[in-house]
């Protein structure tokens, strides 16, 4: 009964899909965060379990699993973990100095984190944000009604028609993989993680000089802190050809670094710089409802912790660029498929699937690199 409770209608947050996962561990990515949040846990035998309180008050979580229900792909127990990663780009609150508010929020980043089972190794497939998809019929962001799917729409409008759950429903229509955990991180939260992190360190190649990110970097070394993190991270005009996809790799770059700024941090170490650590990371997330508790979140987060950045394999999600608007990029269907059938399959994703995609040319992935 648990299993087919499971196949019908959950994310997964205790896990009856796939294996239970073993006490701690962490989606490298931007999901450090969630790792972070966790290592709290550790501590509650030293006295400091008050602060399990305070850390539940900071997480936000959305329940997925109710307003999808069951249409979404079967829930195949083969061992392995999916997990998709947003970057939200709202622009209101402490977000507006990034750009006008236009009064919904759009998924800037995302990345499909598959972990592989034995939780030693992961894939990570960026959808870049500009890909036309058929978007579903999702329940409405903004309270009732629906909003009705739609071709050969931006990616990143599922999030903004539909919140969490309509970006979720949409990546699994297109991969036909059921998402287990969602987690988001915004702008302001990201800003803040990588400070109390003391700042994350990165070799530029040439120099980087973005006035629409605010980054101006010459080559070298360089620590950077939370708002030159962001700056990095939002670059695309000063690097590559200009492209959303050359923001990605970008991306990419940087989350290897932050992988090992969080491996080199001594946490628990000090338990000030732990608790710092975990204030900032749950107000950065966001996450389905089953993850939404530092409990959870220690679970989710721990099994992973032995995957390094050598341990992950970080591509785009095959794409060309779009004839009729060079902004826009469409899938490679028979590539793309590929990409998500081996994931499907629990193996690693065959390199002829990515070869001759828009997202693996350019050099903007060579200009960052990582210690």
């Amino acid at each position: 009964m648990g299993e087919q409770q499971s196949r019908s209608g959950r994310i997964r947050g205790t896990g009856r899909r796939r294996k239970p996962p073993e006490p701690g561990g962490r989606p490298k990515a931007l999901t450090a965060a969630a790792w972070t949040a966790a290592a709290v846990v550790l501590l509650g035998g030293t006295g400091l379990g008050f602060v399990y309180a305070q850390l539940d008050g900071n997480l936000k979580g959305v329940d997925i699993n109710t307003q999808l229900g069951g249409d979404r792909p079967d829930d195949v127990d083969n061992g392995s973990l999916d997990i998709l990663v947003l970057g939200s780009d709202s622009r209101s609150g402490d977000n507006a100095k990034y750009g006008d508010d236009e009064g919904a929020a759009r998924s800037d980043t995302a990345m499909v984190m598959h972990v592989y089972e034995g939780r030693k190794k992961a894939s990570v497939v960026s959808i870049p944000r500009d890909t036309l998809i058929d978007r579903p019929a999702c329940a409405s962001d903004s309270g009732g009604g629906t909003v009705q799917g739609a071709g050969h729409q931006m990616f990143n409008t599922a999030y903004e028609v539909g919140g969490p759950a309509c970006a979720v429903k949409t990546v699994e229509k297109m991969s036909g993989i059921r998402m287990d955990h969602y987690v988001e991180v915004d702008f302001t939260g990201f800003k803040k993680l990588v400070d109390e992190l003391g700042g994350v360190e990165i070799t530029t190649r040439q120099a980087i000089d973005d006035d629409k990110s605010r980054l101006h970097l010459r080559p070298g070394t360089h620590t950077l802190d939370g708002e030159e993190s962001l700056g990095l991270v939002r670059t695309r005009k000063s690097v590559g050809d200009g492209s959303d996809l050359g923001r990605i790799q970008l991306q990419q770059a940087f989350v290897k670094a932050l992988v090992n700024q969080v491996k080199d941090v001594g946490v628990l170490t000090s338990p000030k710089k732990l608790l710092g650590l975990a204030d900032s990371a749950t107000k950065a997330v966001t996450t389905d409802s089953d993850l939404a508790s530092v409990k959870e979140l220690m679970g989710f987060a721990n099994g992973l912790k032995g995957i390094g950045p050598g341990d992950m394999r970080m591509m785009t999600l095959p794409v060309r660029y779009d004839p009729a608007d060079p902004n826009r990029v469409l899938p490679l269907q028979r590539q793309s498929q590929r990409v998500w059938e081996a994931l499907r399959q629990d193996k690693p994703v065959p390199a002829s699937a990515t070869k001759g995609s828009a997202g693996d040319k350019g050099d903007a992935g060579r200009v960052v690199r990582s210690r």
